[in-house]
Order: C-alpha cells, then sequence, then structure tokens
C-alpha cells in the first residue's frame, strides 16, 4: 500500500522523537551513572584519610609509647628522643584525625572518647618520664607495672581499629558499587545505541518505501494525456525535487545524525579507561598505592572524567540541534497554509527596518522598488523568508565597502512575479550555489555563527507556497537571491488537490 504524505511525516516525526528520547535517556543514564562514580571515588578518598589519619595517630601514640618505656628502663636520654618527637606529632595527628572524621557522624562521635584516652595516655607517659628525670626511676617502673598504660592503649587500640575495619568495610562497599555503576554505564550505552540504529534503520525504510512510491507516481503521471502534458511536466519537476529532498533527508538520517552518536560511544570508552586508573587507587589490597597511581586517579577524575563528559553533552547537543532543525522543517512541511493578500512592499520594508540600525552602523542603505506587487499567498511564510534574506545580507557583508541591499519585482507572465533581494557581499563561489541550500551545508569561511538551516528552510517555505529560489553570486561583489512567486496561492493548492 502506497505511503501517504502525511503518513510519511507522521513516521518520520515519530522515528525522529523516539530517537531524541532514546538519546536523551542515554544521556541522562550516563551522566547519572558517571556522577555516581565521581561520587563514589571522592568518598573513597575521604574514608581513605580517616582510615590513613587514625592509623598515624596510632602509630605515633606507639613510638611514643616505645620511647618512653626505654627511657624508663634505661635512663639513658637517647630514648627520649623518639618519645619527645612522637609526642609533638600526636596533637598534630589527633587534629588531623578530627578533621578528617567530621565528615562522617559515625566516626565523630567517636572523637571525643579517643581524646580523652589519648589525653591520660599521655599523662600516663609524661608521669613515668617525669620521675625519672627527677632521679626516682623505682617509683616510675611501679606506675609503668601497675598496667594502667597498657589498659588505656589497648582502649586505643579498639577506638582507633573500629574506625579503620569501618573505613574498610566501606571501601570495599564503594567498589562494589563502582563496578556495578561501570558496567551499568555500558550496558546503558550498547542498548541505547541499539535502539538508535534501528530508528535509523526504520527511517531509511520508510523513505525507501516513499521514494519508490514517488517514482511511481512519476511513471503514472508520464502516461496521461497528451493535452495535459504541460500539467504532467509540472508535477514531474516537483517530484523529483521531492524525491532530491528525500535522499538529501536520508543522508542526514544516516550520516549527520550518526557521527554525534559515534563521539559519544568513543568517549564512553574514554570513561571506561579513567575508571581503570581510579580502581588502581582504589583497589589497592590494603598496600599503599604508589605516587603514580595517585597522580594517574587524580587526573582522571580532575581531567579524563570531565573532558570526556564535556565532549558527550557537545556530541549530544549537536544532535540536538540537527533532530530540531529536521523537526522545524518537517513542521514547516505541515503547517496549515493561510492563505490572503499580501503587500510584498510592506513585507519588505518591515525586514528592512528590522536591519535598518545594523546596515546605518556600516553607512550602508536599503532600496525598495516602488513597483513591488501585491499577491495572494501566506503572509507568516513569505515573512520568514524576507527575514532570512535579509539576515543573511547583513551577516554576509563584505567589510571594506558600506552594506548596499536592495528589493525589486517584475512580473514573468502567468508564472507570477520574480522578486530579487541584491546585495553588494562577499558573494559565494560558483561551485557553492547549489549547496548553500543544502541543510546543514554553509560555504566560504566559517567565521559567523549558524547551523546552515536558514537557506535551505527558505527553499523548503517558498516551494510549499508553489515558487522556488535560485542565486546568482560572484566572489568578491555581491549576491542576487530571485523568488519565484505565483501570483495566486489557492490556484496552486486547487491544482495540487484535483
Amino acid at each position: 500500500m502506497p505511503i501517504s504524505n502525511a503518513a510519511f511525516v507522521r513516521s518520520t516525526v515519530i522515528l525522529l522523537v523516539a530517537g531524541m528520547i532514546a538519546l536523551l535517556g542515554i544521556v541522562a543514564t550516563s551522566l547519572w551513572l558517571v556522577g555516581k562514580v565521581q561520587a563514589h571515588f571522592g568518598e573513597f578518598i575521604e574514608v581513605r584519610e580517616v582510615r590513613s589519619a587514625a592509623a598515624d595517630l596510632l602509630l605515633t601514640l606507639k613510638d611514643a609509647e616505645t620511647g618512653q618505656r626505654g627511657f624508663v628502663i634505661t635512663g639513658d636520654a637517647s630514648f627520649r628522643q623518639p618519645y619527645d618527637e612522637a609526642l609533638t606529632a600526636v596533637a598534630e595527628r589527633q587534629k588531623d584525625l578530627a578533621e578528617k572524621a567530621d565528615r562522617f557522624p559515625r566516626y565523630a562521635e567517636r572523637i571525643p572518647e579517643i581524646t580523652r584516652l589519648v589525653s591520660e595516655k599521655l599523662a600516663e607517659l609524661a608521669s613515668t618520664v617525669e620521675a625519672v628525670e627527677q632521679g626516682k626511676p623505682a617509683e616510675a617502673v611501679e606506675q609503668v607495672k601497675t598496667d594502667r598504660g597498657r589498659v588505656l592503649m589497648d582502649q586505643l587500640r579498639d577506638q582507633l581499629g573500629d574506625i579503620m575495619d569501618d573505613a574498610e568495610h566501606r571501601l570495599q562497599e564503594g567498589v562494589v558499587d563502582t563496578l556495578w555503576s561501570a558496567t551499568a554505564l555500558r550496558w546503558t550505552t550498547v542498548i541505547g545505541a541499539i535502539v538508535i540504529i534501528g530508528v535509523m534503520g526504520g527511517a531509511a525504510l520508510v523513505v525507501a518505501q516513499y521514494t519508490r512510491d514517488i517514482i511511481v507516481a512519476r511513471r503514472e503521471v508520464e502516461t496521461l494525456n497528451a493535452t495535459l502534458e504541460r500539467r504532467v511536466d509540472e508535477r514531474t519537476e516537483e517530484l523529483i525535487r521531492a524525491n532530491q529532498e528525500v535522499q538529501r533527508f536520508a543522508y542526514i538520517v544516516t550520516h549527520d545524525l550518526r557521527a554525534p552518536l559515534v563521539n559519544i560511544m568513543g568517549f564512553t570508552s574514554e570513561l571506561q579507561a579513567s575508571l581503570a586508573a581510579i580502581q588502581s587507587y582504589v583497589l589497592s589490597d590494603g598496600k599503599p598505592p604508589s605516587a603514580d597511581d595517585i597522580l594517574e586517579a587524580r587526573r582522571a577524575a580532575s581531567e579524563d572524567l570531565p573532558e570526556a563528559i564535556g565532549f558527550i553533552r557537545s556530541s549530544t547537543k549537536k544532535m540536538d540541534g540537527l533532530i530540531n532543525a529536521i523537526l522545524k522543517i518537517s513542521r514547516d512541511g505541515r503547517r496549515e497554509l493561510r492563505i490572503e493578500q499580501v503587500d510584498l512592499k510592506g513585507l519588505a520594508e518591515t525586514g528592512a527596518a528590522a536591519v535598518g540600525h545594523q546596515v546605518g552602523e556600516s553607512d550602508g542603505e536599503i532600496t525598495i522598488d516602488d513597483t513591488m506587487p501585491t499577491v495572494i499567498s501566506d503572509r507568516l511564510s513569505l515573512e520568514q523568508v524576507f527575514g532570512n534574506l535579509f539576515d543573511n545580507a547583513v551577516k554576509y557583508r563584505s567589510p571594506d565597502r558600506p552594506l548596499r541591499i536592495s528589493v525589486s519585482a517584475r512580473g514573468v507572465g502567468r508564472a507570477g512575479f520574480v522578486i530579487e533581494f541584491t546585495d553588494n557581499g562577499r558573494g559565494i563561489a560558483p561551485e557553492d550555489h547549489e549547496r548553500v541550500f543544502e541543510l546543514f551545508r554553509r560555504s566560504g569561511a566559517q567565521d559567523k555563527p549558524g547551523e546552515g538551516i536558514g537557506l535551505a528552510h527558505v527553499r523548503s517555505l517558498m516551494r510549499n507556497l508553489g515558487g522556488d529560489i535560485v542565486i546568482r553570486s560572484e566572489l568578491g561583489k555581491g549576491t542576487t537571491f530571485a523568488l519565484r512567486l505565483p501570483p495566486d496561492l489557492s490556484k496552486v493548492v486547487r491544482s495540487m488537490q484535483a
């Protein structure tokens, strides 16, 4: 069964919307999973710092106790130095542990008890050292034998050991969560790619069927009565043009829309590679990571991951722009035309006024032919066409001379009118005269913002109005856009419906 134009547009829009939803789903899920990976990594670092601070404090207390015992037993001043150094470091280690543990309530609630035990332990150590210094070594030994110091040290080991054990458990849980996020990210990309490829395949099938129907229709038109030869020729020309538009559209769907997806998949692999550096830092089997591991992990978190996310966002934005542009032209093709009398001179003056201040900045001027006709057409479409051509003339003006824009009209018999927009801008090379009307294609130096949509949109609008647009241009001298416009659009619509 032949596919109708409405069914083609509807199917195309549905497929494009489905592709856009799938793409947004992939990107949103990927960003969410990457965010989880970054959050896990940040927590890894903080928990590891708490664990290291607890271990450092316990080790420093042990050093202080070792120095104290040596000094008490031997009375040798050389044992006093390790004790004094450890005693000085305890406060710093204790402060560091308190700062790191403050980020975790379960650790922070242990700090007051640890502080009390450290104070008592330091007091116990100081009392024995002071006794030896006062010439009372026997009294110091008796204090050591009371076992109070060992009890305090055991309590400190329990408190600090609980923190270290809990931190180790949380690190292992974080590794599991990170691995799960990485696996989910990989499957999200694979499933999303399959969905988008399916959408592209469906769009290609719809386009192919529609193209076949157009070819069949053209052959049927060629068999009509010889008295309808002129009408057949016109219809054939329109079908050829439509066929070319469909082919260009198929190229965009299968090529331009695929390129950002390839970028997304590529940089998803970059995220996976960056994750490896993070895992080598986190999964160090209890051994202190090397400086290279730490450097690689930090570089992955601060540079590689943000860079990959930035490129994914950029590719997503590009694909979103492509889809929105296609949807815009598709919507314009489906919009119901409002046929009414349109004063082309007034329409041109309105468009000129919109860019008048920009033209005036370059001491330029705009001239509009007084003989501009009145036609029966769609005002909104013509406003968009005129506005786009004025904007293009201003955007691509030559910097070495004042801008001159002229709008004129001439009749071409029953075919209607030709409206010409002429400027003295920088011009367009001959090989690009047709290219500028293609979707997402631009010519010359790419030094002005734009997506290559404007003139493709203008041609689409003009053909919806039963007309067309052609270009005459020479590099360095200027450009003329000639609009062919029927005098009465309602007659064209009735002819097409006949």
